[in-house]
């Protein structure tokens, strides 16, 4: 994977790139309709649609054109059409105020042959009326489709790239188009040209292919159902044959679970990337084939042109009800907090699995068999202790409330349910992160559903407080029952979790407690369950900032002290935070996929999240104590 440095220095020569697009540009009509004011019609006695708003946006290869301009690439040429009618004047001037070099983008003199391609999209509140659409009839004209390719060829020596898009059936991929394209192509073998279309997939041979994994199946004669998953193994194969058939580059992306790319140097997987949050993946691939082609241009390589692509398309999902762009700043900042997706089927598929000399320590990946361990850091919750268990129970009334605010009770049942399903689905997104983290994205609901006023959301520690009075209620109640005796700190922890410890710490292992929990909380807990002792102070928990995150603090600290922590450092945690940061750095990360009800047995749910943050090695508990001990190189009797 590219390195902070290499996405930036890459980034950094976007402005001397050159790029040409050749495609539909189209132009999306949002008519925001108010029927506050609407009337009956005179003339036919029907309700009017009284437009309160309207925003254009450039649509097709007309939004590949802005996410170009936004990555910052330097110089965009456009070689398409649009119709003699208002919408095709004002898609150039979207073009225009983006500045770009319009000189291909043709007029088509007849209104009856050729519309500007225009999807009118009338909304009433959040519900979108049927979409009216322009150009559905277009036939370009063969005189039309050879200027097109003349403008093109003129001015082809000055671009490194060219995006060839194809979007509609009624586009300019007319078969005239089509053969002299592939012409000109083979006039230019030096020319890279990069291909993304929805039909027409196998016109041009000679360009590098861009295609998501249903239709690289079918360029390979496999027809699947949209709703049917493309399994690895079969996309992998796909895109294997496509290249053998050019011996051009394939990119094959396969939404969340990331893309292959396929090159002469060989075959390379790209993880998918972790998002926290609602998404929409309208735009994301327009957005990978800008970053694609614009990493391509400045010399990057297939590979790390494709990780560029990568980060952008997972800015632009996080971007709702809008086709968004990406900046070189929001991929540079991506790339910094990059969340992978490791071993996705995998982690959907227990029957995957592989254990450890028929234990029940299941290998994700090769671990090394010299380690030396030195140091050993455990996540606290849900790793040693279950003092909070049920804290999602605890945080979801919260959080529903703050989002339903003066509304919560009277809400009627389908508004209540979508919250419930919002939250439960944050919570889970993002167990083991600071809560104060978790309330900047209770802020960002409360927002995004807009029932409760923006003067009474409160702030990221308004919404802690509240969250935190209820939670430690449940925990002060624990702790009484522990100190009177009714109950023994077993009940309070994993199977076999403080033997762990005890052995770790005679074999010499330095210990570390790292949690998303208030540093002064999760003290006093390790003090009230009786082995805060063998952490020797190495005690780190939330001090109430977001930009200090308590497990990559440690790893960071460690990683300062001892240099490379490969084979020297074991992480053990149930949250995708410490185990991320674990696999990240070179350390081994165990994952702990805990049932905290009963404090032993695997959570499948959990073992799914931890393989998809980078585990090396999943255990369900500890109650296979010396095993693991004898996995990790640490005697059992140290």
């Amino acid at each position: 994977m590219l390195t902070v440095p290499q996405v930036d220095a890459i980034l950094a020569r976007m402005p001397r790139a050159r790029v040409g697009v050749i495609g539909d540009f189209c132009l999306d009509v949002y008519w925001l309709v108010d029927m506050q004011a609407s009337a009956l019609s005179v003339e036919t006695g029907k309700p009017t649609h009284p437009v309160r708003e309207q925003r254009y946006s450039l649509g097709g290869a007309g939004n590949v054109v802005a996410n170009l301009k936004a990555i910052g690439v330097g110089e965009v040429a456009v070689f398409g059409v649009v119709g003699r009618d208002p919408f095709g004047d004002t898609l150039a001037g979207l073009l225009r105020q983006l500045g770009v070099d319009i000189g291909g983008l043709l007029v088509a003199s007849n209104p009856i042959t050729w519309q500007t391609l225009t999807y009118c999209k009338p909304y009433v509140g959040d519900d979108e009326l049927s979409r009216l659409d322009m150009g559905n009839f277009n036939r370009l004209p063969d005189g039309l489709a050879a200027d097109l390719l003349a403008k093109l060829e003129q001015r082809l020596a000055t671009l490194d790239v060219v995006i060839v898009n194809q979007q509609v059936i009624a586009g300019i991929h007319v078969p005239a188009l089509r053969t002299g394209l592939d012409a000109l192509m083979r006039r230019h073998p030096g020319k890279v040209f990069v291909f993304d279309g929805r039909d027409f997939l196998d016109s041009y041979p000679l360009a590098w292919l861009k295609a998501n994994a249903h239709e690289a199946l079918k360029l390979c004669g496999i027809e699947k159902d949209p709703l049917q998953m493309a399994l690895r193994e079969e996309t992998l194969d796909a895109a294997a044959r496509l290249f053998a058939r050019t011996r051009k580059p394939v990119f094959v992306t396969r939404g969340g679970r990331g893309c292959i790319v396929q090159a002469e140097s060989g075959v390379t997987e790209i993880p998918g990337l972790q998002v926290i949050g609602a998404t929409d993946p309208v735009g994301a691939g327009d957005s990978f084939l800008s970053g694609l082609s614009a990493g391509l241009a400045v010399g990057a390589a297939p590979a790390e042109a494709a990780q560029i692509g990568n980060f952008a398309a997972r800015v632009t999902v996080a971007k709702l009800k809008q086709t968004g762009t990406a900046t070189s700043e929001e991929i540079l900042n991506i790339a910094r907090n990059s969340a992978y997706i490791y071993e996705p089927e995998l982690a959907d598929d227990p029957r995957r699995a592989r254990y450890w000399q028929g234990t029940r320590i299941e290998i994700v990946r090769e671990v090394p068999c010299d380690l030396r361990l030195g140091h050993a850091i455990f996540d606290h919750d849900g790793t040693v202790s279950t003092l909070r268990q049920g804290w999602e129970e605890v945080m979801e009334p919260v959080m529903v409330k703050a989002v339903l605010g003066p509304h919560y009770q009277s809400a009627d049942e389908g508004l209540y349910h979508k919250v419930v399903g919002r939250v439960r689905k944050h919570i889970d997104q993002t167990t083991g992160v600071q809560t104060l983290v978790q309330m900047q994205g209770l802020i960002e609901m409360v927002r995004e559903f807009g029932i409760v006023p923006e003067r009474d959301i409160l702030d990221i520690h308004g919404y802690k407080a509240i969250y935190n009075d209820a939670l430690m209620e449940m925990v002060r109640a624990r702790v009484a029952r522990l100190k009177n005796g009714e109950l023994s700190v077993n009940d309070f922890v994993l199977k076999n979790a403080v033997e762990l410890l005890q052995a770790l710490h005679r074999a010499g292992i330095k210990l570390y407690l790292a949690s998303g929990t208030d540093q002064a909380d999760v003290e006093a807990e390790a003090e009230a369950l009786g082995y805060a002792e063998l952490f020797e102070g190495r005690i780190y928990g939330a001090v109430g900032d977001v930009a200090k995150e308590a497990k990559r603090m440690v790893l960071e600290r460690i990683l300062g002290d001892i240099g490379d922590i490969a084979r020297q450092v074991v992480a053990f945690g149930d949250g995708p935070v410490e185990i991320r940061e674990t696999h990240i750095r070179g350390g081994l990360a165990v994952g702990v996929a805990s049932d905290e009800v009963r404090r032993f047995d695997l959570n499948p749910a959990k073992r799914s999240r931890l393989i998809r943050s980078g585990a090396s090695v999943i255990v369900a508990d500890y109650s296979q104590l010396n095993d693991l001990l004898r996995f990790l190189g640490v005697p059992a009797g140290a």
